[in-house]
């Protein structure tokens, strides 16, 4: 091995809460809608597709809803009956095999979504009740994407009941063998739409300032860490991400405050899409917010968003961000951290294979042993 091999800042292992990372690239939170159907339940496909991915240093799994009410989108994973326990158990025990590590990410869309997918067909739940405008999801195999109607404002005395969902689904992912779990706060979903200025407009004590915005998330990051400890437990955010009908009048103000106190609940780390595919307020990084967060926020620092290898080592070099989680490239290249390591070509990815469907553009792409046995 080359010394620059041996000094790339990809490749330096990092100590995160109880966990030794080998490396710092970690595979992002994916949907890929392939859970079995009735019941929503992680099957054996799913299976082996994280254990081709256990070389990362670490997975953060696709996001998973909590209760049937955080259910937004047709065939994704949830983490709220036994049967999905059970079947999520055999994908940490795959990737533990393997020698991996995986953190399940905790989901609830809140206001994406749609009556067809709810229990007792009833309306998607939110903040307040507007509109996500240009918002779509898909209700089956063959409804392609359909518009996000407007949603049900939660009663203030509701609260307490969103926040038993989050602890009963951290309790499940410790059922069902995770390391640890990360709290979705991002991508216009139900913890980001009450953070947001745009989409809170409630005058209730969960609504109104940024300190009663910021209330509900708090109260379920508190909830998760009693659960599992604050050093397996990190939170993904979006401070610019547009994706969704998303808007905040003051981002830089608002994600310093909840980095303040994320930084004082002591969590093992704070993912940030700092550049959405699905789109983004900011043009490229918001290095203004970034600085913000790094400045209040001591823990572990995980960036996300579209990142090429050589930024991820220029940024991660600079102290810009501790690790980088890696998305498309690692749908197409389950040995994605060999491949980096080694400078090697990476295989294209089809997105039209993303969401939904079988092994096809899922746990048929090859790795480089393979190519190299076959040529």
């Amino acid at each position: 091995m080359s010394n620059q091999q041996l000094n790339d800042p990809l490749f330096q292992p990092l100590t995160m809460g109880n966990l030794t990372l080998p490396n710092r690239v970690l595979m992002s939170p994916l949907t890929r809608s392939r859970a079995s159907q009735p019941g929503d339940v992680p099957n054996d496909m799913n299976t082996q597709y994280y254990q081709q991915r256990a070389s990362a240093g670490l997975i953060l799994s696709e996001a998973t809803q909590i209760s049937p009410q955080g259910k937004g989108y047709a065939f994704t994973p949830g983490i709220h009956s036994q049967e999905q326990i059970d079947g999520w158990k055999k994908i940490t025990d795959a990737v533990h095999l393997a020698d991996g590590r995986i953190h399940m990410q905790l989901w609830h869309v809140g206001r994406i979504s749609r009556p067809e997918l709810q229990p007792n067909g009833q309306l998607p739940v939110a903040p307040s009740a507007i509109k996500p405008e240009g918002a779509k999801t898909y209700i089956s195999a063959d409804s392609g994407m359909v518009d996000v109607l407007e949603p049900r404002a939660l009663e203030t005395h509701e609260m307490a009941g969103i926040v038993e969902q989050y602890r009963q689904g951290a309790l499940n992912a410790q059922k069902a063998g995770f390391d640890g779990v990360e709290v979705h706060a991002a991508n216009g979903y139900l913890l980001e739409q009450f953070i947001k200025s745009g989409s809170n407009h409630r005058t209730d004590a969960y609504g109104g300032s940024l300190e009663n915005r910021l209330r509900l998330p708090l109260m379920v990051i508190e909830a998760v860490i009693d659960v599992w400890g604050k050093d397996k437990v990190g939170v993904r955010v979006g401070p610019t991400g547009s994706f969704n009908g998303m808007h905040d009048d003051n981002p830089i103000e608002t994600f310093t405050a909840f980095a303040k106190h994320l930084n004082d609940l002591g969590i093992a780390y704070l993912e940030v899409v700092e550049d959405s595919f699905q789109g983004n307020h900011a043009s490229g990084r918001p290095e203004d917010i970034i600085d913000a967060i790094r400045a209040v926020y001591k823990g572990t620092y995980i960036a996300n968003g579209a990142y090429t290898a050589e930024e991820a080592r220029t940024r991660i070099s600079e102290g810009r961000c501790d690790l980088v989680t890696f998305g498309r490239p690692f749908i197409a290249n389950p040995d994605l951290p060999e491949r980096l390591r080694q400078n090697a070509p990476l295989n294209g990815w089809d997105d039209s294979t993303f969401y939904g469907g079988d092994e096809h553009g899922y746990t048929d792409y090859p790795t480089l042993q393979e190519l190299n046995i076959s040529a």
